[in-house]
């Protein structure tokens, strides 16, 4: 009698796991997407991770879950964003689990539900030299400590051990500018004022890999350590 040969099936790569493995919507459940991982002690982080902690910040305010209260705001006579904020307001809902709930009820924005990878590659399309300029920024907060990247659609937040201590933005084709949250730092003609965001005091301007140089690095990590 012979013996019937059966064929040895190779195991699928896990690259290939990967893209068959489905995601979770933020609003259906606690799994989110995974972000792309970092070398060294960054992480980059996609801002869908947010939900569950916005959830746990709800039930701790509320005492409530965030399904329960996604069904209450579905019976409420409210057809606008500031409506429902109002809404939430009056019943003691405030900071991320109002954001939260407006986000269930009327949709989340393309930076909490696009892995940070993407929004970061975006960004970054058709300027390679700009996308090296950024990677040496990133290198460099690395090499101060833990540091946790933050995309959103149009910038990207460094995140310390407190809190955003500096932000990245491609302001044209040719350049890149530095945000940082620095507290009266030694004047400087590279360091100007910063239009990035409120909590960014000053901007560097980066056009090549070589403006990332000793003064960048060390602002850097001087915000660094102001905000850790």
């Amino acid at each position: 009698m012979t013996q019937k040969r059966t064929k040895a099936t190779k195991a699928p790569s896990a690259g290939a796991r990967a893209r068959r493995a489905p995601l979770a919507p933020p609003a259906g459940g606690s799994a989110t997407p995974k972000a792309r991982p970092a070398d060294g002690p960054t992480a980059v982080r996609a801002w869908s991770r947010n939900r569950a902690l916005w959830a746990e910040a709800l039930r701790r305010q509320t005492g409530t879950d965030v399904q329960t209260w996604a069904r209450r705001v579905r019976r409420a006579a409210v057809s606008t964003a500031d409506q429902l904020r109002r809404w939430l307001k009056s019943r003691g809902v405030t900071g991320y689990g109002q954001q939260l709930l407006v986000m269930e009820r009327f949709g989340y924005p393309d930076f909490v539900v696009t892995p940070a990878a993407d929004l970061i590659d975006a960004q970054y399309k058709g300027t390679p030299h700009l996308r090296a300029v950024y990677d040496a920024v990133v290198a460099a907060a690395c090499g101060i400590g833990p540091t946790v990247v933050q995309a959103r659609k149009t910038y990207v937040s460094l995140v310390a051990g407190r809190r955003t201590f500096a932000r990245l933005r491609t302001s044209t084709r040719a350049r890149v500018d530095l945000g940082l949250r620095l507290e009266a730092p030694a004047p400087h003609p590279r360091l100007q004022p910063s239009t990035i965001h409120p909590t960014m005091a000053w901007q560097v301007a980066l056009s090549s890999v070589a403006d990332v140089d000793s003064h960048v690095r060390a602002w850097l990590r001087r915000a660094y350590e102001e905000n850790s």
